[in-house]
């Protein structure tokens, strides 16, 4: 760091004294010199402490950018060792001129000059005139694209409704096969699928032994009946094949009068084949308990 340029003086800002720079005006700058007592050019570099002016010499409320001293446009040097300084520290106030205000430029109105005005070449004034017309026309494409646009938002809507009715539809079809589940199995359940002349279901031992029971309970011509109305049973054919310790036996006798016996058989006698999911010939067949 640059320290102090007077003689006698090394005050330095690293002791933190306050250094200022030799001013640009030549008489005040001779002023600083003489009163120095050193036979020199100042350089930019060179610079005088704070300690070789007088109190006066400062301003009494201004401060430096650095938070420091600062000194008065008119400031001399005074304070030095060798003796009273040639030059004493003015002690006149300095006071600032204001400066004159600037002329405000009139505002000038130069017209419109001919030399300035726009002439059209010939011919480009027509394309101008189309090329506005296009621009005010609607693009044929983009009305075609907004129309399509539309088109598909309206299919999407259409879409989503059909979504939310099949949410519906398929929320009471699980409802009614609960329901269904409480009284039919589940190959009774997948029978109700398929069609009356085409059914070939596979019967769970279970419906069997349910089928056996109903057959007991209200004869063939009920079985039937209810086989008619399209609940899910198994062909009487079928229901006699499927159980256990068959035997073979001819009788003229009616299904009613065997029923009658009590001998424990079921007979296929005259059982209606249409309907019943079969097309061959039921034989008759009785069955032992």
């Amino acid at each position: 760091m640059g320290g102090c340029s007077a003689p006698n003086c090394s005050n330095s800002t690293s002791i933190g004294k306050q250094l200022f720079r030799f001013p640009k005006d030549p008489v005040r700058k001779k002023k600083w010199v003489v009163n120095c007592r050193r036979d020199f050019e100042p350089t930019p570099h060179s610079r005088l402490c704070q300690d070789h002016f007088q109190q006066s010499q400062f301003e009494e409320i201004a401060r430096s950018p650095a938070g420091g001293k600062k000194l008065k446009p008119n400031a001399i040097p005074t304070l030095f060792t060798i003796g009273d300084a040639p030059y004493p520290a003015v002690t006149i106030p300095y006071i600032l001129l204001p400066m004159k205000p600037e002329p405000v430029e009139k505002e000038l109105n130069f017209g419109d000059h001919g030399y300035a005005r726009r002439t059209p070449l010939p011919g480009l004034e027509e394309e101008d005139a189309d090329r506005t017309a296009e621009d005010q026309q609607p693009c044929t494409q983009c009305h075609l694209l907004k129309k399509q646009l539309e088109q598909e938002m309206q299919h999407t809507a259409r879409l989503q409704m059909e979504a939310e009715e099949m949410k519906k539809r398929l929320f009471r079809h699980d409802r009614i096969e609960k329901g269904l589940q409480n009284f039919l199995y589940e190959d009774q359940i997948r029978a109700l699928t398929l069609t009356k002349r085409s059914r070939r279901a596979v019967w769970s031992p279970e419906t069997i032994l349910k089928a056996r029971k109903i057959r007991c309970e209200v004869g063939t011509k009920g079985y039937e009946y209810l086989r008619d109305l399209g609940y899910p049973l198994p062909s009487y054919r079928t229901l006699c094949n499927r159980l256990e310790t068959k035997i073979m036996v001819t009788t003229d006798m009616s299904c009613e009068e065997l029923a009658e016996l009590s001998l424990g058989l079921m007979a296929t006698c005259n059982s209606p084949t249409d309907g019943v999911g079969d097309n061959d010939e039921e034989e008759l067949i009785g069955v032992l308990s």
